[in-house]
């Protein structure tokens, strides 16, 4: 089989590419994959079952997400040193510090008690849609919901809502011709980010107020602080990663329920179902497609020799249906328990600081649109972002 785990063409026409995932889980598991000098990456270790994702992801010591940072494509070497200071590209002692400060904002707690705030915002969001018939589940439903959560956790105004939708696309879309604009638009992006979390600092720090930015701005029980460039790396993180993990499992679940008109039927009738269909939507979209690691010395994986250096890329989409762990995996059950699912990361350091507040979005979300609207059906096809890193849907017309 024709092995192309990184076509970005494949991806926005069919999704993640299954049947070749499929292939290597059972055939060749730890898979060296080919570059491509045109584009500027070098050949990789494509890991492909549940257990080596979990075993690369908890192992920072050999797996480093500082290196070569964790993202896909090749970095210029005088970009690496700023990168760094975002804890997605970071190892532990720093990502552990790092980690630690920012946790205040984001324990299980603190997120519970945004559940009322989140649903008044799903009825909101329903509310404005219920009477115009033809709309675009993405736009109109999935996206705003993260948007509104973050402008709440930065205590920002909710009409900042569409700039931060704007940023996100920017910065993820470069390479689908929907939000690509010119070559630096994504760095260009970023930039007008640092500006804004630099203008939410300076206000919290006149005028404290009861939200994360003040909390994150203050010194912990050591006296630590998170510096100005790691503040606005934060938010840059927050923008990006809070905001499209939630709406592509929103949206992409959404047009799997409407795949599997049954799961949908029985979530109509059983809400209490929308705790466990939160896990199986995550695992069967995987939001976050693939990300990098560099070898910090030789190992041995499966028998193949990775040498220090190489780049390790690791798969949710293939971890999340490998054979070996989950009970018939191409199959969608909403009410699928236990669902050891990675779609929040395989562990370690770098386990999603949000999955509280992704899950509980999630759950609250299907459980208004199922209540409010139950013959919700699809009208057109979805489209699909031409990205390799994010599984992201980009319009999904309905009917209400």
């Amino acid at each position: 089989m024709e092995i192309n785990l990184v076509d970005q063409d494949h991806y926005a026409r069919d999704g993640a590419p299954h049947e070749q995932l499929k292939w290597l889980r059972d055939n060749d598991p730890v898979f060296w994959h080919e570059g491509d000098e045109q584009r500027g990456w070098p050949g990789f270790w494509a890991i492909t079952k549940h257990e080596d994702v979990v075993h690369v992801s908890r192992n920072s010591d050999l797996f480093s997400s500082a290196k070569k940072l964790a993202l896909f494509n090749e970095v210029p070497e005088e970009q690496l040193e700023l990168q760094r200071l975002m804890m997605l590209n970071q190892d532990p002692p720093e990502h552990t510090r790092r980690r630690s400060l920012v946790n205040r904002g984001f324990t299980p707690r603190q997120i519970n008690a945004l559940e009322s705030h989140i649903r008044d915002i799903c009825h909101g969001l329903i509310d404005e849609v219920a009477g115009k018939g033809a709309i675009d589940f993405v736009t109109d439903v999935a996206a705003p919901l993260p948007l509104y959560v973050i402008c709440e956790l930065l205590g920002a105004p909710v009409e900042d809502r569409d700039k931060l939708f704007q940023w996100s696309n920017r910065m993820i879309g470069a390479e689908d011709p929907d939000y690509a604009g010119a070559p630096t638009d994504g760095a260009d992006a970023a930039m007008e980010v640092y500006a804004y979390a630099n203008k939410l600092a300076a206000e919290r720090r006149e005028q404290p107020r009861p939200d994360i930015v003040t909390k994150l701005l203050q010194p912990d029980e050591n006296g630590e602080t998170l510096s100005e460039s790691e503040f606005d790396l934060f938010v840059l993180l927050l923008v990006v990663a809070g905001n499209e993990t939630t709406r592509n499992a929103a949206s992409g679940g959404m047009l799997t329920l409407f795949e599997h008109p049954d799961q949908w039927e029985r979530l109509v009738r059983d809400h209490s179902l929308t705790r466990t269909a939160a896990d199986e939507i995550v695992r069967w979209v995987s939001p976050v497609n693939l990300f990098r690691r560099t070898a910090t010395r030789d190992t041995v994986l499966r028998g193949k020799h990775i040498k220090e250096g190489d780049k390790v890329v690791v798969f949710y989409s293939s971890a999340n249906r490998d054979e070996d762990v989950f009970a018939a995996p191409a199959s969608f059950d909403i009410a699928r328990d236990p669902n050891p699912h990675i779609g929040f990361g395989g562990g370690g350091a770098h386990f999603c600081l949000g999955n509280h507040l992704a899950k509980l979005e999630l759950r609250v979300l299907f459980e208004v649109v199922t209540e409010r609207l139950p013959n919700l059906r699809q009208t057109g096809e979805a489209k699909r972002l031409r990205s390799n890193f994010i599984n992201g849907i980009k319009t999904l017309p309905v009917e209400v």
